[in-house]
């Protein structure tokens, strides 16, 4: 009896399997469904792979088996093993895998000596190729270098030679006359020339495309890489005639897209202008708040504690120095305690804050933060003016009002949190350096706002003992 599915049973296979990643989407897009969301995805992915290997076009089982199990398990071990707050760099790592594969299966479908094609029908196949190979090539060098920048290995300086933006449009011009050879090249061996040669100039590109975008706009990078890695897997699918992979990356290449464009519009930039990269530092400068007049002033953990004890409304802005002191749960139990004493304490979760789409909601919902509590910047910012206490926990460029009130600011346009508008700010920083985009933030010197610097989680400790 012969285990492979017939052309029809694949196709149905294919269908649901597409259903279930539309699905899973769906359910990723909101908090409350989104553990539904993955437990889709996870089913979908898994139908697509056992009716691939049923599909009676793949073999050589002794090797794929021992592969798909050693694969899965340093993949479980990972996830068992990651740190939140080290997820934006995984992620960045994984697209980096994604363009790897869509590199090597480009070479691979079109060096296939059991492979003939003959006129248009190879014209399409080597199109497919090409395009494969050159969207996969930059995905994998600008993954890499994205997970460096967001590790900290490389500098969140953006990376800005004088005429980058003439060298990237020739080297593109270069590769698309590449392409133009590769596809009247009669041999494969006239024809790995120009598609080798193309990688190695992709490679380059996707470097150079990174470098040049500055840490304050990583969040988008990192979307934006997700969007290259779909559209790779989508031409991968096209290689090798396998609707499931079409449909998957399709599904992620436009998810990305529109991502990042949400993301781009929450900063107030362009995503063209994101791209051609330039904006951001690798902050950590002091802060230099320019003309603003007053002085910093700093509190303690007990005179916090106390002015939580006396609010009413409390709103909390979470951001990456939370998630780097690993605060969430400490910040839980204190928000558990204060709404047990019946005050309305909410979150304001900005759309780029952290180092990743969602880094924030991921981080809140594993300390097991009430969804209903946890909203977003356009749900509450006209709030702040009724607020007593508003909480910044290791948030900067997100609660700088440099961004409505210095037209020169790089951030200017950029909505932002109000939290200056609420009776009292405070903000927990470590010191009075600079965001992720290395801009200034009047802020700390407002005669309403107080500096509690320190460790975040040192500092929640300490708030949540006085807080009786």
């Amino acid at each position: 009896m012969s285990l492979t599915m017939n052309p029809q049973m694949l196709g149905a296979a294919y269908l649901a399997a597409g259903a279930l990643f539309i699905l899973s989407l769906n359910g990723l897009s909101n908090q409350e469904t989104a553990r539904r969301g993955n437990l889709f995805g996870m089913l979908g992915m898994l139908i697509a792979v056992g009716a691939t290997i049923l599909s009676g076009r793949v073999g050589n089982f002794e090797i794929l088996f021992p592969a798909m199990i050693i694969g899965g398990l340093i993949g479980a071990f990972i996830a068992m093993k990651v740190e939140m707050t080290s997820m934006p760099e995984l992620v960045a790592g994984f697209h980096s895998l994604v363009g790897l594969a869509a590199v090597l299966v480009g070479f691979s479908s079109y060096l296939d000596p059991n492979a003939h094609f003959e006129g248009s029908e190879k014209a399409i196949h080597d199109v497919e190729v090409y395009l494969g190979v050159f969207i996969g090539a930059i995905t994998f060098t600008g993954s890499i270098i994205a997970f460096g920048k967001l590790k900290g290995i490389i500098g969140g300086k953006p990376l800005t030679l004088p005429g980058r933006h003439l060298m990237n449009l020739i080297a593109i011009l270069v590769c698309i006359y590449l392409g133009y050879m590769f596809l009247q090249s009669g041999t494969h061996e006239a024809g790995l020339i120009p598609l080798l040669i193309m990688t190695a100039i992709a490679c380059v590109i996707g470097i150079h495309l990174v470098m040049a975008i500055g840490g304050a706009d990583m969040p988008v990078v990192v979307s934006m890489l997700n969007s290259y890695s779909g559209w790779a897997a989508a031409a991968t699918g096209f290689m090798l005639g396998n609707t499931a992979l079409i449909v998957v990356g399709a599904l992620v290449g436009s998810s990305g897209a529109i991502l990042s464009y949400i993301m781009c519009r929450a900063m107030n930039r362009s995503f063209i202008s994101v791209i051609l990269g330039g904006f951001g530092t690798g902050g950590g400068a002091v802060a230099i708040v320019g003309d603003e007049e007053g002085e910093v002033t700093s509190t303690t953990a007990e005179e916090v504690a106390g002015l939580l004890k006396d609010a009413s409304n409390i709103i909390i802005v979470p951001g990456y120095g939370m998630a780097v002191a690993q605060a969430q749960g400490t910040v839980s139990e204190i928000v558990k305690k204060l709404r047990a004493k019946g005050k309305n304490v909410r979150f304001g979760i900005h759309p780029v804050a952290g180092r990743l789409p969602g880094h924030m909601n991921v981080l809140l919902a594993e300390a097991k933060v009430p969804y209903d509590i946890v909203l977003e910047m356009d749900e509450l910012n006209d709030d702040f003016p009724d607020t007593d206490v508003s909480l910044v926990i290791g948030a900067n460029d997100i609660v700088n009002p440099s961004a409505q009130t210095d037209p020169n600011s790089p951030i200017a346009g950029m909505p932002v949190l109000e939290v200056w508008k609420a009776s009292s700010c405070i903000v927990l920083k470590r010191s009075m350096a600079s965001g992720y985009a290395g801009v200034d933030n009047p802020l700390f010197l407002k005669d309403n706002t107080d500096m509690l610097f320190g460790d975040a989680k040192d500092s929640m400790d300490e708030v949540f003992k006085h807080l009786g």
